[in-house]
């Protein structure tokens, strides 16, 4: 479990989890349910140990879990964008489609369409079955980026793809305890700034502190703390990106 638990080791599989995300064109929302299931439920439940006992109950006793290879946590990445896939699209990905690329971008390791829905049943089982998406930040992000647009005009300056990059960089940074203690107010957090990222400082005029405590019901010292947080890690990637 420490090695599992190391933070390149959750950084090579958030980049696979970002590699497969491209290859497979997923919507936003796909990718950001499917990483959170994995980083933020998956993951910590198997570093806690707390499927010990299925394991030894034989609920979900599996050489998956039992040789716990990386290959076996990139096909647990698969997995979790397969789940949220049937949750999110009208069609689903297929497990033929899941396997193809597989085989195409896990180097080490063969799964048959076998492995995929055993693996399934395991992942589920690890996570409790809690597949429940009303905590899901991006939701929250997205239907406060609506809204902001059909109120200022100011909202139209700020692209999604600035917020999805901070949602990023956060996962990068290995700050998804952020994602799990208040995901409206993170929401909310990442769009202010999105805002002071991308919107120049003489045309501060809409007031949106004091929006998004109104919508989110959070304090604006709360959010401010997330925001503080969030722009460190934006800098911090700014800096490392000049010295290289």
């Amino acid at each position: 479990m420490e090695a599992m638990a190391t933070r390149s080791l959750r950084r090579r599989l958030l980049e696979f989890h970002l590699q497969a995300s491209h290859h497979l064109q997923l919507r936003p929302i796909v990718k950001y349910t499917s990483l959170s299931f994995f980083l933020d439920r998956f993951m910590p439940s198997l570093q806690r140990g707390s499927f010990t006992e299925k394991m030894q109950g034989g609920n979900c006793k599996s050489w998956l879990l039992e040789h716990l290879r990386e290959s076996n946590l990139q096909l647990f990445v698969l997995i979790s964008i397969w789940i949220s896939s049937k949750i999110h699209d009208s069609q689903s990905l297929s497990v033929r489609s899941l396997k193809a690329l597989s085989d195409k971008i896990i180097s080490d390791q063969h799964f048959t369409s076998r492995d995929f829905s055993d693996a399934e049943f395991i992942f589920l089982e690890v996570i409790g079955y809690d597949i429940g998406t009303s905590k899901i930040v991006f939701l929250h992000l997205e239907d406060l980026f609506i809204q902001l647009r059909g109120l200022s005009k100011l909202g139209e300056i700020i692209e999604m793809d600035t917020c999805m990059e901070i949602m990023d960089l956060l996962y990068e940074e290995d700050t998804s305890s952020l994602f799990l203690t208040s995901f409206d107010s993170l929401a909310a957090s990442i769009l202010v700034s999105a805002y002071l990222i991308s919107v120049p400082k003489q045309q501060w005029e809409f007031p949106l502190l004091p929006w998004v405590k109104f919508i989110t019901l959070h304090e604006e010292q709360d959010i401010m703390r997330f925001v503080g947080c969030i722009l460190s890690h934006v800098l911090k990637a700014e800096e490392i990106r000049h010295q290289n």
